[in-house]
């Protein structure tokens, strides 16, 4: 035991205080009449060290719920299949990671929280311009396109990120190894080497991006019509042009697109006026057999496209000129009813023509474009109660039954009146 010096007792005013260490804390205790002067000297007087608080003592490290850990599981299994660069995998991680907390996110289903995984991937490729399409995404989480697109986009907008812009040609490459019409999978004559047909398909969509076919469409149906073309034109056996799209996708083990079927015709149709301008060509070209004359069409596609331009003016110059010369007299009349009765005409007023039919290739809202309804003039001075004079009532009249029932009206109306009075 040690003494203090300087505390006293108070019970017997003794100045023999010591440290008393017998217990596993420390007290202060008159050696004469054993009184305990304090105790708890381990708080009153600590030795180092500095306070720390009570949530600290019993914090838990908080671990990551199940839904998350798998989703971050989900997202690498998807860069595998992929088959991204580990940079990427790590990038939709921290994005998946991130959104994940965002309200949208945590409270919904573990379908959308799927598809949340996939978008994170699509955004991770984006952001390092790795070659994905949406419908790549959508298959492999087994959702629609426009569902992946709406989840994509709430990921955008909660991240705060720019992602860059998409161009079809960018992932045309990586969309034709999804078909499977290599040697080993098809028989020889269906048979194709992926990168000659990679090439051909990607001249065909830049052709169709310079026709406005690309402008305001969903990529998916557009790449799948422009690889079907492309691998019809090859090889143009018989076989190969009696394939249809839906047989096609079953041989090459893809997912038909709908809209793929449309956009087939309108190539088609592109490419008919392209063919008419070879001027090698000796028959004539109709949709069944432009296929055959694609690759010549690829190749001077520039050269065609301007002859074919000064083609479809001429024939615009032409056409006008002719209904010029061939203008009937009531156009004359016409215009002197305007003169007459100007309102009328203004009331009326004539549809404006589409110009994007006058047109040799236009975006598809000027060629599709809607009618506007035109607003009909109200008569305010009309109520319905005017007289009807005879004149006008015998004009409505015309056969002789019509004639003896408004007779035996007029007489009915007649008596009753009578009857009346």
């Amino acid at each position: 035991m040690s003494s203090r010096s300087g505390l006293t007792c108070p019970d017997c005013g003794s100045s023999n205080v010591v440290d008393d260490d017998l217990y596993c804390q420390a007290q202060l205790v008159c050696a004469d009449c054993g009184s305990v002067v304090s105790e708890g000297v381990l708080a009153s007087d600590p030795v180092g060290g500095s306070d720390v608080s009570y949530s600290r003592t019993t914090a838990v490290t908080k671990r990551p719920c199940v839904n998350l850990i798998k989703g971050v599981e989900r997202v690498g299994a998807l860069c595998r299949i992929l088959k991204v660069n580990s940079q990427i995998e790590e990038l939709s991680k921290s994005y998946f990671r991130e959104a994940y907390q965002n309200p949208s996110f945590i409270r919904s289903g573990l379908p959308k929280k799927d598809v949340l995984a996939g978008s994170c991937v699509l955004l991770g490729c984006r952001m390092l311009s790795w070659p994905v399409t949406m419908a790549t995404v959508g298959f492999l989480v087994d959702a629609d396109p426009l569902t992946v697109g709406s989840v994509y986009q709430e990921v955008v907008k909660s991240l705060k990120i720019e992602a860059p812009l998409f161009n079809v040609t960018d992932v045309m490459e990586a969309h034709s190894r999804e078909y499977q019409i290599s040697s080993p999978d098809v028989p020889k004559e269906l048979a194709e080497n992926p990168a000659e047909l990679t090439k051909r398909a990607v001249a065909l969509v830049e052709l169709s991006t310079d026709s406005w076919i690309v402008t305001g469409r969903r990529p998916a149906p557009i790449m799948m019509a422009a690889t079907y073309l492309a691998w019809q034109s090859l090889n143009p056996n018989r076989q190969r042009l009696r394939l249809t799209l839906g047989k096609f996708c079953q041989v090459a083990k893809v997912t038909k697109q709908k809209a793929a079927l449309q956009r087939i015709v309108e190539m088609k149709e592109m490419l008919c006026k392209l063919g008419k301008e070879i001027p090698w060509l000796r028959e004539t070209v109709t949709p069944d057999n432009v296929v055959v004359q694609l690759g010549d069409i690829l190749e001077n596609r520039y050269a065609l496209l301007r002859r074919a331009g000064r083609t479809h003016e001429a024939s615009l110059r032409e056409k006008e000129s002719q209904s010029e010369e061939a203008a009937s007299p009531t156009t004359s009349e016409a215009e002197d009813q305007r003169w007459e009765n100007p309102e009328r005409s203004e009331q009326q007023g004539d549809p404006a023509p589409n110009e994007g039919k006058r047109a040799l290739f236009a975006p598809p809202c000027v060629t599709n474009g809607k009618k506007r309804r035109v607003e009909q003039p109200r008569f305010e001075d009309v109520t319905g109660d005017e007289e009807i004079s005879d004149s006008e009532i015998d004009s409505y009249i015309r056969t002789p039954q019509e004639a003896r029932d408004f007779a035996a009206t007029q007489q009915m109306f007649s008596s009753a009146d009578g009857a009346k009075l």
